[in-house]
């Protein structure tokens, strides 16, 4: 069944397609939230139910994807570059992998969205109403779902895992304090505080993200679930 789809603006002027079969859903959330746990599980759940799955996420542009890498490296961008690099990757990847898989009937899974961009710029002075026309070209969603986690569990999660603090994802760059704990914490509240702002805005599912990972994982299977059902493509016990 075709669905049109909404834009938050414009859209991409170019494209004339409105159309598509396929179903969009995001996992949104903070730096060690979890969401690329639950996008892989979510993938092989609804590949093993028959759906063509498309996944990704930020910076995997073929165009810009190593060059945001690169760029952050040296640790000297500017907060509008940033900005900008990485609206190009969410563009390049929106209109040469999305909108085609979308056609061709996927699910398409990402690993977080344009909210994660605007959270972040907003935490770097960027104004809402700027960012609003900036993603502007992006689709509405058929579901986002929303991981939240608090700053402190996020700094455990990031120590755990790689026994260091990353400068990008402690704010280093605004220059909030120069001890990198203390950074981490105040930069991803801020983050947290935009998210909240957007929760009623932009109709996100809020799941626990510091709760066990099968827990939330059958929250968001059960999500889809309704989702397709009320969409009529599935029958009632058509999935699991």
């Amino acid at each position: 069944m075709k669905q049109a789809f909404r834009y938050y603006g414009q859209g991409i002027p170019y494209i004339k397609e409105k159309d598509y079969i396929g179903q969009l859903i995001v996992v949104e959330g903070p730096d060690y939230a979890g969401r690329s746990t639950h996008i892989m599980l979510l993938q092989k759940w609804l590949e093993s139910e028959g759906h063509a799955v498309l996944s990704c996420g930020l910076s995997r542009s073929t165009l810009i994807g190593e060059a945001i890498q690169d760029a952050k490296e040296g640790n000297v961008l500017g907060k509008k570059t940033l900005s900008l690099l990485y609206a190009t990757d969410f563009a390049d990847q929106l209109e040469n992998k999305v909108l085609p898989a979308l056609k061709a009937g996927y699910v398409v899974l990402l690993d977080r969205y344009i909210f994660t961009l605007m959270a972040r710029d907003m935490a770097r002075g960027a104004s809402k109403e700027w960012l609003v026309k900036l993603f502007g070209f992006a689709p509405i969603p058929n579901l986002i779902f929303f991981l939240k986690v608090s700053p402190q569990v996020l700094i455990y999660r990031a120590l755990k895992k790689y026994a260091a603090l990353n400068f990008w994802e402690s704010g280093m760059d605004m220059s909030f304090s120069n001890d990198t704990y203390e950074s981490f914490l105040i930069y991803q509240s801020l983050i947290a505080n935009y998210f909240d702002e957007m929760i009623k805005e932009y109709d996100f599912i809020v799941l626990d993200g510091g709760k066990d990972s099968e827990i939330v994982q059958g929250k968001m299977k059960k999500s889809i679930i309704e989702y397709f059902i009320k969409m009529g493509m599935i029958a009632n016990d058509e999935l699991e």
